[in-house]
């Protein structure tokens, strides 16, 4: 019907296949699957991957699976490039949804190894989601960013729009530049704070239809 609120994608940000079931019942209906999140995030198991999807792919709900071979910073090694490759690998067997992703080198995206886990994915018929190591680059890096992102086709930007410990609140109006930069090209996901109290707040604030929490 004309004029409608469009749904609001809640994407649930799972560690193990605890919350899961919750989360769904809950109205989740994506859930980014990772391990490690204290370091956040890296790659879950084959079993974790497995028995997502086995859950949540009948019921019509997402799995966007991590592809980080450890903690620590984004920038990564050939050998742990071809981790990576391998993981996605895995992962697309296990016929996840999509993969979340991001590398970088010298204060911008690390463009070559982005462009060919993305190739891959695509390829694979998978969809992209760069992670909140987009927060790791100042502004301008950011905005360079989206027009290298836009480029290769990455579905979406998972961002907080700030260092980790700010309320999602005070970074909205940084987090409305990166929506506006990314002028529809791709899909800018907020997350770091965001709960199913203030959900709708949020992306009300920014004119978003998915947002990301483990709350």
């Amino acid at each position: 019907m004309t004029g409608e609120k469009p749904v609001l994608l809640r994407e649930f940000c799972a560690e193990n296949m605890t919350c899961v079931p919750a989360s769904v019942a809950a109205g989740a209906r994506r859930i980014e699957l990772c391990d490690n999140l204290a370091v956040g995030g890296t790659t879950p198991s084959a079993g974790v991957i497995a028995a997502a999807v086995g859950f949540c792919r009948p019921r019509g709900v997402g799995v966007m699976c991590m592809v980080r071979p450890r903690g620590g910073d984004f920038e990564y090694t050939p050998e742990e490039a071809s981790i990576m490759r391998a993981d996605l690998a895995l992962a697309k067997r296990a016929g996840v949804t999509g993969v979340v992703f991001g590398c970088l080198r010298d204060g911008g995206l690390d463009r070559p190894l982005m462009g060919r886990l993305v190739e891959q994915a695509h390829a694979a018929g998978l969809e992209v989601t760069m992670h909140m190591a987009f927060d790791e680059l100042d502004a301008v890096a950011q905005r360079v960013a989206i027009e290298e992102l836009a480029a290769l086709g990455v579905e979406r930007v998972l961002t907080h729009g700030g260092s980790a410990g700010v309320p999602i609140e005070k970074t909205l109006p940084h987090l409305k530049e990166i929506v506006s930069w990314a002028n529809g090209r791709l899909t800018v996901l907020p997350g770091g704070g965001v709960t199913h109290k203030n959900a709708e707040l949020v992306a009300g604030e920014l004119g978003v239809s998915e947002v990301h929490g483990t709350r």
